[in-house]
């Protein structure tokens, strides 16, 4: 089997709509298509041996043991890959279970689709099957247990944190977009300008003096004494000389920790002796210069939340421990505790395996144990120095229980530092007593803490503490999105953007749009070239100066990575005709509206998608949207608009010469098409099925018809305007346009204009693209020909797989099966072929394609 080719959806695709993480993998079983599962020789019982868990796997027949049935009775090895990239990351501690597989129409090459959690893990999944597969078919060993471990370690290294997970979690589940913004942990919520970010669980409404002075744990100790909050007696140590005096003054049990440390990274509690000290001293250093020396308070460790400075929840906090059974050894007991199904590797579970590490090594010297010793019955045994779940240990749900007081304290706390996110931590010998009654004290207040100990405590109900952060950045009546205008087909997309972003900025909105010249934030380009795909539109989405998004989505972008949102709320769909066919297995017009209509089925609910009535497979995309549904026609005669109309639709029509908005039995006119610039006083009929959907989009976006009347009167075709698309220069004898038509519609589109113009001769300058099948290309010689009395045919820099004298034999071949006796010219160097059409011009029009 050979991989062809392997890629990652990130919104909807051609695939689902609704399932956006999705690998696409392009797969060649080569001599085993004649070999279907039932022909090979005990595949199907070394399946079952090695993946008993897959017989839950229903596939079609809708019911446990159903995949393994279709493998007895014969299925594809591609199918089979689909379920076992599926299972091992399930295996993996990732639970995916939606997968198809297709044939692409080359013989033993199929599209096995399948769903992952994380992008690296999908990947390697995609390759690992492939092995695991071709192992069983050889009947080979092949150990398993790697490709689970390697799976999980990705995991935990691409994936985002559970404290930023849960919140994310908890904007989707509210429809709030988000995007993330690098491998750690930046995620932007929301839209444009109505974004906001998280890091971890530091928010952007948390202030930066407040981080900075929680991160400096003196400065805060000193700020919380000074507002008579009880904290341990201590002072910051440099040297061994700074301890010896701190130690003398504070007394032994004491606790060590880096003044910038976070998550107990090199803190040392209950140190009994000077040897301890010195090895404490050591390990805080290797975090930070200055180490806080405090009096070891006793009691239990409490983490009090406040969010949006109220009190959220609290836990109850154990280092990692065993305890005796008076038989086993510490590493059994260990064992046995890991094998508690709740404990996983890393954030896969609620609680995280006990690791043995060089701390761990170190308590149980000071106890004078070993791994091999044994603990009485009863007896607990501390195997960390801290209470963090990352190293093992574990939490109490204490949320209710909290004393009022303390409550009030850690409100008062939040404030003092400034902080609208903050964890407290509080020893004490019971949190049900006031702080300053039991001789508690706060030891620290940080800055993004954690949520794992709140959202799965091992005791305890579970708090939903992303909830009120969500609260915090959206409280009700605000918004995290801004309106989408997604705008896909054929032909006339780039210009229909352009189009609709120019009547929103008349509008006074900021816009930001896509297109195939560029991106264009506030009418300035920031980024040239193609630029309708998935990254382009989240490039814009993720300007926080932008109110108002319009996209181009084009064929590529969409089969490569699917949309770059998840939702639109208004799409249009201005045709489908023959492009780019034959590559990416989009071998049909059907298959290709079937790209198309990704945009389209990805609107909103209460939104609506705009489709051409005049083109069937754009009209019969209507069965499969959940919107709302407007039509434009050019025909204000067809069935299909007055149908609609009639049952209460919105439709846009050219009707007596005007752009009219149908609403129900209901005309608008909003401008006689002659006044419209691009319509070329009425000769680029073309032009006229891009300003309809437009129109209609501003209509249902609230816009008047006044303000809408005045953007399509100000809208120029023009190098400014409409860069490439129907650009007219006027010269003293002769005049030039400039247009990209580059498909068999384009052309004949630009041909129906020509038709209109009175000019002899018309000379056309051409070039066939590499990328198109034979006949596309033959195509656009032979209407080439029809259109112009002189042609010069020229090349693009990039031949798109093909030779230089191959795409120009195929144009040739077109243009003479029209007229064998057609002047051409070939000049394959652009700028040679435009100097010639120019020194050349007589009192014509020369069409530059």
């Amino acid at each position: 089997m050979n991989i062809l080719d392997i890629r990652v959806m990130k919104g909807p695709n051609y695939w689902s709509i609704r399932r956006h993480k999705l690998v696409v993998m392009k797969l060649d079983i080569e001599e085993l298509e004649d070999l279907p599962t039932n022909k090979i020789a005990g595949f199907s019982e070394r399946l079952e041996k090695v993946f008993p868990s897959m017989y839950s796997h229903e596939c079609s027949e809708g019911h446990a043991g159903g995949f393994f049935k279709r493998v007895k009775e014969g299925t594809w090895m591609g199918h089979v890959v689909e379920h076992l990239a599926l299972e091992i990351q399930t295996l993996a501690g990732m639970d995916c279970g939606f997968g198809r597989t297709r044939s692409t129409g080359q013989h033993g090459v199929y599209n096995v689709v399948f769903h992952y959690m994380e992008e690296k893990v999908g990947f390697y999944a995609a390759r690992a099957a492939v092995r695991i597969a071709d192992a069983l078919v050889k009947n080979v060993e092949y150990d398993l247990s790697e490709d689970i471990q390697r799976m999980r370690e990705i995991r935990e290294e691409d994936r985002l944190g559970p404290s930023t997970g849960s919140i994310v979690d908890e904007a989707i589940k509210r429809k709030i977009p988000w995007i993330r913004l690098n491998k750690h942990s930046l995620v932007q919520l929301g839209y444009g300008k109505n974004q906001h970010r998280v890091q971890a669980t530091v928010a952007s409404t948390t202030s930066s003096i407040a981080v900075e002075v929680a991160c400096d744990k003196e400065e805060t100790k000193n700020l919380l004494e000074a507002a008579s909050i009880p904290v341990p007696r201590g002072r910051v140590v440099y040297d061994e000389e700074d301890l010896e005096t701190a130690v003398k003054r504070i007394g032994y049990p004491i606790v060590l920790k880096p003044v910038g440390g976070n998550h107990g990274r090199g803190a040392t509690i209950n140190v009994q002796t000077w040897e301890e000290a010195l090895e404490a001293l050591a390990a805080a250093k290797r975090v930070s210069r200055g180490v806080i020396v405090e009096k070891f308070i006793t009691g239990y460790d409490y983490r009090l939340l406040v969010v949006n400075y109220k009190f959220i929840a609290g836990a109850k906090r154990t280092p990692a421990m065993v305890t005796g059974d008076g038989t086993h050894t510490v590493k059994q007991l260990i064992d046995i505790v890991n094998s508690d199904p709740r404990r996983g590797y890393g954030h896969e579970k609620v609680l995280t395996a006990i690791k043995i590490d060089d701390t761990t090594l170190a308590m149980l010297q000071e106890k004078n144990l070993t791994l091999d010793s044994v603990i009485s019955k009863g007896e607990e045994l501390h195997l960390k120095r801290t209470a963090n779940l990352s190293t093992g240990g574990t939490s109490t749900d204490v949320t209710e229980i909290v004393h009022p007081f303390n409550v009030f304290l850690a409100e008062r706390i939040a404030r003092i530092i400034g902080l609208d996110i903050c964890g407290i931590d509080i020893m004490s010998p019971d949190i049900r007593e006031p702080l300053h009654e039991n001789g508690a004290a706060v030891l620290e207040v940080n800055a993004g803490p954690g949520f794992r100990m709140h959202i799965a405590p091992a005791e305890g109900l579970p708090r939903n503490v992303a909830e009120p952060v969500i609260d915090m950045l959206y409280p009700p009546g605000s918004t995290a999105r801004i309106p989408i205008i997604a705008v896909s087909g054929t032909n006339g997309k780039t210009t229909t953007t352009r189009l609709i972003a120019h009547i929103v900025k008349t509008m006074g909105h900021r816009v930001g749009f896509t297109t195939t010249d560029g991106i264009y934030i506030q009418n300035q380009m920031v980024e040239k070239g193609d630029c309708t795909g998935p990254l382009s539109a989240e490039f814009v989405l993720r300007d926080p100066t932008v109110d108002f998004a319009v996209l181009e989505c084009a064929r590529g972008g969409i089969l490569k990575a699917g949309l770059g949102f998840h939702n639109c709320d208004i799409s249009i769909v201005t045709n489908v005709a023959a492009d780019h066919l034959g590559l990416k297995d989009i071998n049909t017009l059907e298959e290709m509206a079937r790209v198309k209509s990704v945009v389209a089925e990805s609107v909103l609910p209460e939104g609506y998608a705009i489709l051409n009535a005049d083109d069937d497979l754009v009209y019969d995309m209507r069965r499969n949207i959940k919107a709302n549904i407007a039509l434009f026609s050019l025909d204000e005669n067809n069935p299909r608009i007055i149908k609609h109309t009639e049952s209460g639709g919105l439709a846009a029509i050219v009707e007596n010469g005007y752009v009219t908005i149908c609403k129900g039995t209901w005309k608008i006119r909003i401008d006689k098409v002659i006044n419209i610039p691009l319509t070329f006083s009425g000769k680029a009929v073309f032009m006229i099925q891009n300003i309809l959907p437009a129109v209609l989009a501003g209509f249902i976006r609230g816009f008047k018809v006044d303000d809408m009347r005045l953007a399509l009167e100000t809208f120029i075709p023009s190098p400014t305007q409409t860069p490439g698309r129907m650009n007219m220069f006027q010269f003293r004898n002769f005049n030039v346009m400039v247009d990209y038509a580059h498909n068999p519609a384009g052309f004949q589109a630009i041909a129906r204009f020509l038709e209109k113009i009175e000019a002899k001769p018309k000379v056309g300058i051409i070039a066939g693209v590499g990328d198109r099948r034979d006949e596309d290309i033959i195509q656009l010689g032979t209407i080439a020909s029809q259109m112009f009395d002189e042609i010069i045919i020229r090349q693009d820099k990039n031949l798109r797989g093909r030779s230089e004298d191959e795409i120009i034999e195929l144009m040739m071949r077109g243009i003479q099966s029209d007229d064998a006796k057609k002047k051409v010219t070939i000049m394959p160097k652009e700028s040679e072929a435009i100097d010639h059409a120019i020194k050349n011009a007589k009192r014509s029009v020369h069409c530059y394609l």
